[in-house]
């Protein structure tokens, strides 16, 4: 039996991909929460740059293009360019982007901080101002390599996929099927987040976002704010993409902690409201495509110790009903501020 690419990142590895660079660890290595990539925090022998730890990603064989790739990297360099507090990659040799051992990698500075209070509605307006900002950035030009955030690409795909590679128990498949499809047909509505409208005639901006924008992609501090790392998934779509995962609760809490985002999001840049008709939509997209995710990556050996519940057909019957819930999500009024 073969063995999966990220069982020979050794730390030995590791350290030998920073020493390749010019960064020399000293031995001191943690491997930090990540499944989709490995990273790590690695002290220095030397400080670089006034760093005296490093963050170490490894990409995922085969998910990027080398394109997408400094793409991502590009988009974080504009990003701190315009004094946004996004983390990006160090320039190494001239460099991003670096390859050792079979493994594409980048190294960055390791920022301290926190998760958001995101009940505290003055954490959500700083957010939300650094969010326009970010917003701001994007809109400037198009990725031309990255994907967009589309029905296609984050449902009727993963559908199709999880159904012809048989993920589903048969004692399941029918009623997940059922629910998926009536969640589609309900998205479908919903213009640009259907390939064929994305780029021509929707009436809502689609602009480079960073597309992952939980809370745990934000590292706060109480005197600098928040900084936002991890861009792996940033994408072409609609704004509110980078502000619904910043909500939580029941709907009157959701829509205090939208409130305090737009305050914030508003002192910068304009937020089109007709975008919060999107949010149930996005989070059904999310629903399909992380059942997609997990099955696609299951012969990585991190995904079934971390996820051992996934693929019963409790796993199974618990999506159905999240999927009828979103579907009576999405039939109630968006979310006002």
């Amino acid at each position: 039996m073969s063995l999966h690419p990220y069982e020979t990142l050794t730390p030995d590895l590791v350290l030998d991909a920073l020493a390749s660079v010019g960064l020399h660890g000293d031995g001191r290595l943690m491997g930090l929460s990540s499944y989709e990539n490995r990273v790590y925090q690695v002290q220095l022998e030397d400080p670089h740059a006034g760093h005296s730890a490093v963050v170490a990603k490894f990409y995922r064989p085969q998910r990027w293009s080398e394109d997408q790739i400094l793409e991502e990297h590009g988009f974080a360099q504009e990003l701190m360019a315009a004094e946004v507090p996004a983390v990006g990659p160090l320039v190494l040799g001239g460099a991003t982007l670096h390859h050792f051992g079979g493994f594409a990698f980048s190294v960055s500075p390791r920022r301290g901080g926190r998760r958001p209070e995101l009940d505290d509605e003055e954490v959500l307006e700083w957010i939300g101002r650094f969010l326009a900002r970010i917003h701001t950035v994007g809109q400037a030009r198009p990725f031309g390599h990255r994907p967009a955030l589309d029905l296609q690409t984050f449902a009727i795909a993963p559908r199709d996929w999880l159904l012809t590679h048989q993920a589903i128990p048969l004692d399941i498949q029918a009623q997940w099927q059922d629910m998926c499809d009536k969640a589609i047909e309900m998205i479908a509505g919903c213009a640009p987040l259907v390939r064929a409208t994305a780029r021509n005639d929707s009436s809502i901006r689609l602009l480079r976002l960073h597309g992952d924008c939980h809370p745990g992609n934000i590292l706060w501090t109480p005197d600098q704010g928040p900084h936002f790392v991890d861009l792996d998934d940033a994408c072409t779509g609609p704004a509110v993409q980078d502000l619904w995962m910043l909500l939580s609760g029941e709907r009157a809490q959701r829509q205090r902690q939208l409130g305090a985002l737009l305050d914030g999001y508003g002192q910068f840049r304009e937020f089109d409201r007709n975008e919060l008709a999107l949010i149930e939509p996005l989070r059904t997209l999310r629903l399909i495509h992380y059942s997609y995710w997990l099955a696609r990556r299951w012969d990585d050996p991190a995904f079934p110790a971390a996820f051992p519940w996934f693929g019963t057909s409790d796993y199974w019957k618990g999506q159905v009903q999240m999927l009828e819930e979103q579907l009576e999500a999405m039939a109630e009024p968006p979310l006002v501020a």
